[in-house]
């Protein structure tokens, strides 16, 4: 992801709560057969310092036969967004633009094979959801939820690196800054809305 220095998100911590608060991501895998994205909500874990994603797939969806090439996969969070008008710019020549958080994550995806793995997977995704159906799929009868565990695959993905871009205007100078916040405050766009309160909490690396 095309990230200038003064976009760019370092704080890792940062990075994985954006991850957490928007886990609807896009899975990329490239193979034989070309590239393939799947959307997918990703559970997002700490593992000995490093991020660790889960997630399942349809068995009938053919991506993960993909994940045993030991290809590199990429995990997209992108989300929120929002346009920007030059009118929010002092007197110029200027044009608009678009203002968004993304993360790129990757690493190598591996299968998770065995029925607890599985259920592990399934429970994860769950808690961050909806915490209250773990008791109803608890509840279920185990041949039931043997036949349904059939129809998914599983995986996990040790992050290697990461590509964040918190583009936020901050190459604009503080009144612009404030009218494109105040903006997005009012818009009628949800995503925008949101996207003013990351306007507040800039990338650290703030433009030179």
């Amino acid at each position: 992801m095309y990230t200038p220095p003064h976009n760019r998100q370092d704080d890792p911590q940062a990075v994985a709560a954006f991850m957490r608060a928007f886990p609807f991501a896009t899975l990329v895998t490239s193979g034989e057969g070309g590239m393939v994205a799947t959307h997918i909500p990703l559970n997002v874990s700490d593992s000995c310092d490093s991020l660790v994603l889960t997630g399942h797939v349809a068995k009938a969806n053919r991506q993960w036969e993909q994940f045993a090439s030991g290809a590199e996969a990429m995990a997209i969070f992108s989300e929120p967004h929002s346009y920007v008008s030059p009118s929010n710019y002092d007197s110029g020549n200027w044009v608009p633009t678009w203002n968004y958080v993304a993360v790129h994550a990757y690493g190598v995806p591996a299968l998770v094979e065995n029925r607890e793995g599985k259920l592990a997977v399934l429970a994860a995704t769950i808690a961050g959801i909806e915490p209250g159906y773990q008791a109803t799929l608890d509840a279920l009868p185990p041949e039931f939820v043997d036949a349904k565990l059939k129809g998914i695959v599983a995986f996990e993905i040790a992050v290697t690196r990461v590509d964040a871009r918190w583009k936020l205007s901050q190459d604009r100078n503080v009144a612009e800054r404030e009218r494109i916040t105040a903006a997005m405050r009012l818009s009628e766009d949800p995503s925008a809305r949101l996207l003013a309160e990351y306007m507040n909490h800039p990338a650290p690396a703030e433009a030179r």
